[in-house]
């Protein structure tokens, strides 16, 4: 770095200083990141490099010497030595800011997270150094190999996803604590407990009474791509990489919520006193056989060349991988080692980190096109000159909304950066300035719908534009319908084709339509033979017997997918219930946030709306909860709380309250009757339960209660 006068260096580091806590507290704590990762790393880079040049300048609190936190609302601090930590991570920071309250409706802001507890870290996780040069990784080996001669060396893929700290007591799973801001963080046991690959119960083996055993939360493409479907379909922001749908995730109120996510784990360090290990490579191979999951292709290696060998396999490889990496951690393998060489305030010395770099294509951009979804959201697509990307030729991609437009500052003819969001995802991330064209002209965002020149509206807590003609946009009612057949929904044999040649000739307008239409309409069409016909119709009729839970789903409610439709349908068991609750109670429900619960009271306050659900009853359509088999009366008229960690999962538990004549409320009141405590019980309910004088039970009492 040129060497700049003091006084330059001050403002700089600074400015820098605050740029990076703000883009730490984007990343951590909204889950809206607004660069990208090599963006920040080159930042903080430049600041090390200043601090360098001038220590005196170096500040206790700068950005070098603390990890940012996950923690909302607290500040970034300063951390002691660590075992290891979690690499600042993530594809793409390129995320509007609005779209927090859409893919993070239970996380508005740090006044809303109160269900998990706090707790301190007995080993404080801290960040690995990283680097995108092959010469700074080499030299981390040089100067290793410089004080201990030859090394092995362990080599991990780096998993693009969200740190957590495993704690086991006599082989049990006693706390799952995030990274937070290194010193504490939140303790989300009861969400970690719903990924199957994490034991509850260590298989039989020598394992330490207890130990620590750090690693990665993440999210398989599969799941990601499936979450980011479903939120497209009821128009909500898609979240910008799997890291990002991870860490929202975890941090979900409902457990239940969480078990739907097909969030996954991946183990690489393991803490604790005494360990009767000489080695890393030992310590995790004893870990997988106590059942704990870990990285098959981990390697333990000799020398740097071995290490750079690994890091040139998995640059290629990794793009088959069902899971999202972004680099390899090295380790040095040897234990006594790792102590010898210590920390710096902020990393492990014995540990860096190797990113790979996004692959990226230059090429131009040719139009702008605005697409209408299901629920009106109007999406900018961009067209570009073909260009071949990660083994495909790339002609589109999403900007996502005029945010990211004005973000990206994009012009028509200009030369753009387009890279694969985990190389399946095509996005533009920046524009190549120095090749605009004289006289490009920004793209003109539509003031009316394209498809029926319907005045846009956008909402003033959303980044998205809407038009508004829900009933009367084309495009809109035909996607609708789209939906409404779909195999998660009523499950109705039609697809695309069908549904544009139904609509197209007249003959749906509604749903309910579908439901009134004969054999000898259908044999009039194109295409139409009998047995189609016949296997269209049969699929018409089953779907009458289609849980109502599924009928609120493929109503197509603006928010509300297949988890919040599940929601509704146990604390609204009638439609009519539904129908008449107001907004202020349906947000009040359990997961359903201020925004679903409008677009719930607004979608029953339209008269069409109410008229549909009423021809759909008279068609045969279920639109009440079929009741959960009662099993006995002992707990009629009892109010029980379930809190903690149990021996099953805590929706098994309230279903088995209900089956025996119980209610479940969600919070402990003058109404409680028990307080049903598992391991970790929740602290503000066991003390309001004390004030209430509410009796606490354990589960063993519970099962004599009901007699089980």
């Amino acid at each position: 770095m040129a060497k700049i006068s003091k006084s330059a260096a001050k403002e700089r580091i600074e400015a820098l200083s605050a740029e990076l806590e703000r883009h730490n507290y984007n990343y951590y704590v909204l889950n809206a990141p607004v660069i990208t990762d090599f963006e920040f790393d080159l930042k903080m880079q430049e600041l090390q490099a200043l601090e360098a040049m001038y220590p005196d300048l170096a500040r206790p609190d700068s950005p070098t010497q603390h990890v940012g936190s996950d923690i909302a609302g607290s500040p970034a601090q300063s951390t002691g030595p660590s075992s290891e930590g979690k690499v600042r991570e993530g594809e793409h920071r390129l995320n509007s800011k609005a779209s927090q309250s859409e893919a993070f409706p239970e996380q508005k802001g740090p006044a809303q997270r109160t269900k998990f507890e706090q707790i301190e870290h007995k080993y404080p996780m801290l960040s690995l150094g990283n680097t995108y040069s092959r010469e700074d990784m080499l030299a981390f080996c040089s100067k290793i190999e410089a004080e201990y001669g030859s090394t092995e060396y362990s080599c991990e893929l780096k998993f693009d996803g969200v740190a957590i700290c495993l704690t086991y007591v006599d082989g049990r799973l006693k706390q799952a604590v995030t990274r937070g801001d290194g010193v504490k963080g939140d303790n989300v046991i009861d969400n970690v407990l719903t990924i199957k690959s994490i034991p509850r119960q260590l298989k039989p083996g020598d394992w330490p009474r207890e130990f620590e055993i750090r690693g990665e939360i993440y999210m398989p493409w599969s799941a990601f791509e499936a979450l980011n479907a479903e939120k497209e379909e009821i128009g909500e922001q898609p979240f910008a990489n799997p890291r990002n749908a991870a860490s929202g995730s975890l941090k979900l109120q409902s457990s239940a919520q969480v078990a739907g996510r097909g969030l996954d784990c991946v183990l690489y360090h393991l803490l604790g006193e005494n360990l009767p290990f000489a080695t890393h490579g030992e310590a995790i191979a004893a870990a997988a056989s106590w059942g704990l999951p870990t990285s098959e292709h981990s390697k333990i290696l000799n020398g740097a060349e071995a290490v750079v060998e690994y890091i040139d396999f998995w640059d290629t490889r990794r793009k088959s991988l069902p899971y999202a990496t972004d680099g390899v951690v090295i380790k040095v393998n040897d234990l006594q080692r790792q102590r010898q060489l210590g920390f710096t305030a902020k990393s492990p010395r014995w540990a860096t980190a190797y990113k790979f770099k996004p692959e990226q294509a230059l090429t131009p951009l040719l139009s702008v096109d605005y697409q209408v979804g299901r629920t009106g959201a109007v999406t900018p697509v961009a067209n570009l000159e073909p260009v071949p990307l990660s083994g495909t030729i790339v002609k589109r991609a999403s900007l996502h909304n005029k945010d990211q437009m004005d973000l990206l500052d994009i012009h028509i003819g200009d030369w753009v950066y387009v890279e694969k969001g985990g190389e399946i995802i095509p996005k533009i991330t920046a524009v190549e300035l120095a090749k605009r064209p004289a006289g490009a002209l920004k793209p003109q965002w539509p003031e009316v719908c394209p498809d029926c020149g319907t005045p846009l509206v956008r909402d003033t807590d959303e980044a998205r534009h809407y038009c508004p003609n829900r009933t009367g946009c084309p495009t809109q009612i035909k996607a609708a319908f789209v939906h409404f057949v779909s195999r998660d929904a009523m499950d109705i044999l039609a697809g695309d084709a069908t549904i544009d040649q139904l609509y197209n000739l007249g003959y749906i307008h509604d749903f309910n339509d579908l439901y009134i239409l004969t054999k000898e309409q259908l044999m009039a069409l194109e295409g139409w033979q009998e047995k189609s016909c016949e296997n269209f119709l049969g699929s018409v009729e089953r779907s009458k017997g289609v849980p109502y839970e599924r009928v609120l789903y493929a109503l197509g409610i603006r928010h509300v997918g297949k988890t919040t439709a599940k929601t509704l349908a146990k604390s609204f068991p009638g439609i009519d219930d539904l129908a008449v609750a107001s907004q202020e109670q349906l947000a009040q429900t359990e997961d359903i946030g201020p925004i679903v619960a409008a677009s719930i009271a607004d979608w029953f306050r339209e008269e069409s709306n109410r008229q549909l659900v009423e021809k759909l009853r008279a068609s045969g359509l279920q639109m009440q909860a079929v009741a959960r088999e009662k099993l006995s009366n002992a707990l009629e008229g009892k109010s029980i709380v379930v809190s903690g960690v149990f021996s099953i999962s805590r929706e098994d538990l309230k279903a088995m309250i209900e089956a025996h004549g119980g209610t479940c409320p969600g919070s402990v009141s003058g109404k409680t009757t028990y307080l049903l405590a598992g391991d970790k019980p929740g602290e503000s309910k066991v003390k309001k339960a004390g004030q209430l004088g509410v009796e606490i039970i354990d589960e063993e009492t519970f099962y004599q209660l009901i007699g089980k």
